[in-house]
């Protein structure tokens, strides 16, 4: 009987080693791969050890963190779901013993732990770290900004934590309510992260719908569009006498006046754009036949398919949370890891769910680029500051964390959400949840009929050259030297 004891101990202390082992050699592939990724855009900094460049240290290693974290929380679903139709698929192979229900909840409960704890108190730590100075009239140096820093961190806990006093006392009143108040970790906690979470919901209800028109433009701009009733040879023929006579304007004209100052910058601004328009004509005509007439065409269609198929499933969600209750997010039970399959096509529907969890968080990721509100936060390779990493950083750790959420309430996976992702009070609302989804369904089928029919007539337009028309008729500057539509030089 002891031996026995000893036995399952022992099993119980290698399984827990086991999954350390593998929750770490996770997070270190993500952290190596969000290293490189922030590296890539964050401003280059001097050589000369500082102690802003200490400061501009810690910080790049949080949003790291944070950013290891988002991907970790966009991975956590499709690993789920993947790994429960291997362990269905090969329920007593020596090999796959290490996947097991332990180390998917396991793995559910360190994302939301440590996405709690970069969204509350890395992330602002590390702004208010880069932000500080040190107090007045105390000795400068790390010391003082880290002091400040945390008095800052503190009176931002007493306001956030006020505000959500406050709220849960308006809204819950009753004898129940008042007391969970004086509950800091079992109260204030779940209830605020359940808030942020029904904020990144709502902000991935904004950005999906308009990424998920944007990326035929996006793709537009990376591939090469096949070449119907254009002649490439006279664009780039007029594009050519464009930077002709801009180039000689900038040249033969340095000695006057009016070419000086804020006028040769547009000039030269304008001199740049015809070059990039001229490079991007210069690729088009030197692509492959099968990249324009191939390529091209497979991309948009998978994105159109993608998108359409993303629809449908709202779609049905919304009947089957008309006639059945279990389809609340908060109304499926756990049903444990590898016991049932949760994809009534098996394999193949959880493969093509994974495709477009993926494909909508990419899709998020550019409408939230793509809002004008959001513009500000763009990162540009090699000139992005580590203010602006770490908005971008937040921004990402949001909608990633908010993923599992608006996929298991929309319905694109029937996988249930675990640990503290299905603890959220609003997903037990049925109008909110209802409400998420018709809207999602709705904006996302405007954004796309607005898009293809602009896209349908301009390229109508164009092929018919009244988009040309459209030029000639324009007035432009006669001081700037541009071309008219039909090709032909301005007079100067």
């Amino acid at each position: 009987m002891e031996e026995d004891d000893v036995t399952i101990r022992e099993q119980n202390f290698h399984s827990q080693v086991r999954e350390y082992i593998i929750c770490f050699l996770l997070f270190a592939v993500l952290y190596i791969v969000s290293y490189c990724i922030i590296t890539r855009y964050k401003k280059k900094s001097d050589d000369h050890e500082d102690e802003d460049a200490v400061v501009n240290r810690i910080s790049l290693y949080l949003c790291t963190f944070t950013l290891a974290m988002s991907g970790g929380a966009v991975f956590l679903l499709p690993f789920s779901i993947i790994s429960n139709e291997i362990l269905l698929s090969f329920p007593k192979n020596y090999y796959i013993q290490w996947l097991n229900g332990s180390l998917i909840h396991g793995l559910w409960n360190l994302v939301s732990l440590f996405s709690n704890l970069c969204l509350f108190v890395l992330m602002p730590f590390a702004y208010f770290f880069l932000e500080s100075e040190g107090f007045a009239g105390s000795k400068k140096g790390i010391r003082a900004r880290i002091l400040e820093t945390f008095v800052m961190l503190f009176l931002l806990a007493l306001l956030i934590l006020g505000i959500v006093w406050v709220a849960s006392a308006l809204i819950d009143n009753d004898a129940a309510s008042m007391e969970s108040l004086y509950d800091l970790w079992e109260f204030y906690l779940p209830y605020l992260y359940s808030c942020i979470s029904l904020m990144g919901g709502l902000l991935l209800l904004m950005c999906t719908p308009v990424g998920l028109s944007r990326m035929f433009t996006v793709m537009g701009l990376l591939l090469v569009k096949p070449t119907i009733l254009e002649d490439l040879d006279e664009q780039i023929y007029c594009i050519h006498l464009q930077e002709e006579a801009l180039q000689r304007r900038l040249n033969g004209s340095t000695s006057h006046v009016y070419t000086r100052g804020s006028f040769a910058h547009q000039l030269n601004n304008e001199l740049d754009n015809i070059r990039n328009q001229r490079n991007k004509l210069e690729r088009r005509k030197k692509a492959s036949g099968w990249e324009k007439n191939l390529l091209y065409p497979i991309v948009m269609l998978s994105l159109l398919a993608g998108t359409t198929i993303s629809v449908l499933l709202v779609a049905l969600n919304i009947l089957y949370l008309l006639v059945d209750e279990t389809a609340m997010p908060k109304g499926s039970t756990d049903r444990g890891i590898g016991n049932t399959s949760l994809s009534t096509f098996g394999v193949a529907q959880a493969v093509l769910e994974i495709i477009l969890m993926f494909y909508l968080m990419v899709s998020s990721v550019v409408g939230f680029y793509s809002l004008r509100v959001f513009e500000g936060l763009t990162p540009r390779k090699d000139d992005t500051t580590m203010t602006t990493i770490i908005g971008c950083c937040v921004s990402i750790l949001v909608l990633s964390s908010a993923l599992p959420v608006m996929s298991r309430t929309l319905g694109i996976t029937r996988f249930d959400l675990l640990g503290d992702f299905g603890r959220f009070n609003w997903l037990g609302n049925f109008y909110i949840v209802l409400s998420y989804n018709m809207l999602f369904a709705v904006v996302t089928t405007l954004c796309l009929v607005r898009k293809f029919t602009s896209a349908v007539r301009e390229e109508l337009l164009k092929a018919l050259g009244l988009d040309k028309l459209q030029l000639s008729n324009s007035p432009t500057d006669p001081e700037s030297g541009k071309l008219s539509a039909n090709g032909h030089q301005k007079t100067l």
